[in-house]
């Protein structure tokens, strides 16, 4: 005779926070689609014990200028792309983009230690040439980051940007830009729950909503700490359903950043016969690195190749078909 057997069911006091992304006409903004994420009342992809009522998203990223540090593969896949920004984002947005991640590289004071005004002009034209919602990232370098957001926050007014990086030493400038000019912060803690839960109540305390908030636990690549990444983001993700207020903000993870800037999906020559072909492998570590933190509850994947982009929102489809 058959058995019923009867799953348990965990039930959650909490939930993750919603966050949008963009602004359209209607919202002060000039974008022609925004991004939702957060909500999640249970852990990732468990829709038989709560609800996920937005899909995890995926953004690309590209920058001011050709990055001289991307692996080969990448540079081969973008070509000539990679010196128009414009251009890039255009295709980005064409490959899947639902958000673009514009990176100022060329503030930096090492690279072309370009102006703010320049940084800005550069966000202005990619925001005319596409219409989804934009994440700025700074040169990173913390002083030069905070003079070009700042000048970045201005110009874009009320196009609901997410800014960073924001990290404890450097916050206040750039939450205040948010601030002034209706935008989202990104907070980025050292793979450290209580360091991120402090950095949230820091930039709460100065006055920016949690519902402009983002969280960067910082990730690390496969074979590069991707596993103490992964519990990080699992013990957040737990403290927001049990109730911890300043642990429930939706969280981006740069995985493509991390996977391409390793050894393994950047040298081709010189290394193991068994490591294969630097193509394949280079996307299988994006796309492993990617999928791990899908599954430790990242709301916002950064990536760098078209490919892993497909297989990536592939993946998200079918996770978020409940049966």
């Amino acid at each position: 005779m058959p058995v019923s057997v009867e799953i348990p069911v965990e039930k959650w006091v909490g939930s993750v926070r919603e966050v949008t992304v963009g602004a359209t006409a209607a919202d002060g903004g000039t974008r022609t689609s925004t991004v939702t994420v957060g909500g999640e009342t249970t852990l990732p992809f468990l829709h038989f014990e709560g609800k996920i009522p937005h899909k995890p998203r995926i953004a690309v990223e590209i920058a001011d200028v050709e990055p001289d540090n991307w692996s080969p593969i990448l540079k081969e896949t973008w070509g000539d792309l990679m010196k128009d920004p414009v251009a890039w984002a255009k295709k980005a947005v064409e490959i899947g983009a639902e958000i673009i991640v514009l990176t100022l590289r060329g503030a930096h004071p090492e690279t072309k230690n370009r102006s703010a005004e320049e940084a800005a002009q550069t966000v202005k034209d990619v925001l005319g040439a596409v219409g989804v919602p934009l994440i700025v990232l700074g040169p990173g370098e913390p002083e030069k980051d905070n003079e070009v957001l700042v000048k970045v926050a201005e110009v874009a007014s009320g196009e609901r940007l997410a800014l960073g990086i924001c990290e404890q030493k450097n916050y206040r400038t750039i939450v205040a830009a948010c601030m002034g000019s209706g935008h989202i912060a990104i907070g980025r803690a050292p793979i450290d729950v209580n360091i991120q839960k402090q950095l949230n109540i820091l930039i709460s305390d100065m006055g920016l909503p949690l519902d402009r908030i983002l969280m960067d636990p910082t990730t690390g690549a496969l074979g590069y700490g991707l596993e103490y990444s992964y519990s990080v983001m699992e013990r957040l993700r737990l403290a927001a359903l049990q109730g911890d207020s300043m642990t429930q903000q939706p969280m981006i993870c740069t995985a493509g950043e991390e996977a391409w800037r390793v050894k393994e999906s950047k040298v081709g020559d010189g290394v193991p016969e068994t490591w294969g072909d630097l193509e394949k492998r280079g996307k299988a570590w994006e796309a492993l690195t990617a999928n791990t933190l899908l599954t430790a509850g990242a709301d916002i994947l950064v990536l760098r190749h078209p490919a892993t982009v497909a297989l990536m929102k592939k993946a998200i489809d079918e996770l978020m078909a409940t049966k």
